[in-house]
């Protein structure tokens, strides 16, 4: 699949493998394939332009699964959640600066995924501390589950009022929302700063990283 971009770096992370080489099979397993995109083109203030989530997913896809398709074969429903009803997958998408993460799990899953930097933004934060009922801002970690339970639920920011989101742990963590659970790990790439990934399904299921790296 190319090179490791970092392990996920939360201690005694359970229910996560490291894929091998060559393609995955579809199943009850939840499949991420995090990528650092190498090359991006810059907008006039030097931030890097991403690829679109059409591109990102059908490029996945394939590095994946081996399978090829079209922006054409993907759907989405009313709550803009992503699928290939050609093959029996629910996806969603997530990027930040030069990386992305897409995540597969079966057609009867609806999954979240969410990608986030360790930027400075505490307004955000404390809004969205105020929101989970805490005295205290938010952290990352939280924002990027929250964000990810948007993804995969009906929820929505207007509508997120109420939502508490348990102590963390490794594995995955029942919010009060109908029988979505979230969990989350940090990755860590040699030389770069660390980012947050989170996951969202409606049911529990093991989870396996694929990680690529471009040129």
């Amino acid at each position: 699949m190319g090179a490791l971009i970092g392990l996920p770096g939360d201690p005694g992370p359970t229910g996560y493998t490291l894929a091998p080489d060559g393609p995955a099979e579809a199943g009850e397993t939840v499949n991420v394939l995090v990528s650092r995109h190498r090359g991006l083109p810059r907008d006039r203030m030097g931030n890097r332009l991403s690829a679109s989530g059409r591109s990102l997913i059908t490029e996945a896809l394939h590095r994946t699964y081996g399978r090829r398709i079209t922006a054409a074969d993907l759907a989405r429903d009313g709550l803009k959640r992503w699928s290939v009803p050609a093959l029996g997958l629910s996806v969603s998408v997530a990027h930040v600066a030069a990386y992305s993460a897409v995540a597969f799990a079966p057609a009867g899953r609806v999954i979240g995924v969410d990608l986030q930097d360790e930027r400075d933004r505490p307004h955000a934060l404390r809004w969205l501390g105020d929101l989970l009922g805490r005295e205290e801002p938010a952290t990352i970690r939280d924002f990027a589950e929250c964000e990810a339970l948007i993804k995969a639920s009906h929820l929505t920011k207007e509508t997120f009022a109420g939502i508490r989101l348990p102590p963390w742990r490794p594995g995955w963590r029942p919010v009060n929302c109908e029988t979505y659970e979230v969990r989350s790990v940090v990755l860590r790439a040699e030389g770069e700063a660390p980012l947050h990934l989170a996951l969202a399904c409606d049911a529990p299921a093991p989870v396996r990283f694929h990680h690529l790296e471009e040129e």
